[in-house]
């Protein structure tokens, strides 16, 4: 057995290097709770999730008041018995993020100690279905850029080897959006996709709109055109439309990703590590999208989600936003614009806790015996 001793909680808030605006708000800050625990051989297991700058305290009275808690005498081998153990403890505030995010900490970190006691790379223990996977960039993308940046750095990021760059939209009107896309496209050619994000930013009939208008450009993907609640209008968007739909970095547990792959409401599915729940449900979503002959393509933390993506057979692409850097001693490798998973123990995340010490918001808070 692998008894768990000793749980550990803190938090840094992270600043973006870039400024963040889509449709619908600004991302100004993550707030990062970080989940530390220790077995009864000492070896430790590190686990994480986000915010995007509110909640982060919840999470952390989540964890320190009810979650961690249950966490110590457990097996720490028994990773699935322990997520649907704590998602039943806590179904009153189920589904959502609050929850979800606390047990993605929690998954993420089991996951983490597992590998280290294997000694088998994450991507290899949760699968090992491929090598590399390649990187499209969201970080020269974003809404309140001028059109000229979006053209310069998809220009510059094509040259590097990425496959492709991400493009919000939401302008009040649509010909804006068009001229962006459509200059961009100019710039970087054929051989290079053009991804596009609306943040949940229309409703049914200006998104059905808006897609017509996108498709002459040949985007790879429109993604979150609706609100994520609303399944019904996703269907009917995507029966009205040649354009590939994705859907899933705002959904928070299974079902909601079973309900749209059995509506046909979706052609990607972007289920996101932290919002899911942690390793264990992310891996269920990604054989049930496969299942559909549905792609996944992660949201955001790519320094987890590579391991992840090389994981399944199904994944696409993963997603450029640098994030962790302050916080690690080395970033993602990257060979001719393909993301290579880790192939030591652990999550694949070179922790630096000097940094994460001098960074973080509160006193660590430790659960034990």
């Amino acid at each position: 057995m692998a008894v768990i001793t000793h749980v550990d909680i803190r938090m840094v808030d992270l600043k973006p290097k870039t400024v963040r605006t889509d449709a619908i708000q600004s991302f100004v800050s993550q707030e990062t709770p970080i989940v530390r625990i220790t077995d009864a051989d000492g070896v430790v297991g590190t686990g994480y999730s986000y915010t995007i700058g509110t909640g982060g305290s919840s999470v952390v009275a989540l964890l320190r008041d009810h979650l961690a808690p249950q966490l110590i005498g457990r097996d720490a081998n028994d990773i699935e018995a322990i997520w649907r153990d704590l998602l039943f403890s806590s179904h009153a505030t189920s589904v959502g993020a609050i929850t979800s995010l606390s047990l993605a900490a929690i998954d993420t970190a089991l996951w983490d100690l597992q590998s280290r006691k294997t000694g088998i790379a994450l991507y290899q223990l949760a699968g090992g279905a491929k090598g590399k996977i390649p990187l499209y960039t969201t970080e020269g993308g974003w809404l309140q850029l001028e059109q000229s940046h979006l053209v310069d750095d998809a220009v510059a990021m094509k040259a590097k080897g990425f496959g492709g760059a991400k493009i919000k939209v939401g302008k009040p009107r649509g010909a804006e959006d068009v001229a962006r896309l459509q200059a961009v496209r100019e710039a970087v050619g054929t051989d290079f996709e053009i991804m596009t994000d609306a943040n949940q930013g229309f409703d049914l009939s200006e998104a059905i709109r808006r897609a017509r208008l996108f498709e002459p450009i040949d985007i790879a993907w429109f993604e979150e055109p609706l609100p994520a609640d609303n399944v019904l209008a996703h269907q009917r968007l995507v029966a009205s439309t040649s354009l590939p739909v994705a859907v899933g970095e705002s959904m928070y547990s299974i079902g909601q990703f079973r309900e749209y792959l059995a509506l046909n409401a979706c052609s990607i599915v972007q289920v996101d590590v932290a919002r899911i729940g942690g390793i264990t449900p992310w891996l269920k979503v990604a054989h049930l999208a496969e299942s559909f002959d549905v792609a996944v393509c992660p949201h955001f933390l790519m320094e987890l989600h590579v391991s992840l993506c090389c994981a399944v057979p199904n994944s696409r692409w993963l997603e450029y936003i640098p994030q962790l850097d302050s916080l690690t001693h080395r970033g993602l490798d990257i060979i001719d614009g393909h993301a290579v998973p880790s192939n030591q123990p652990g999550l694949g995340i070179d922790w630096d806790w000097d940094a994460i010490e001098a960074q973080q918001m509160f006193t660590p808070i430790t659960i034990s015996k």
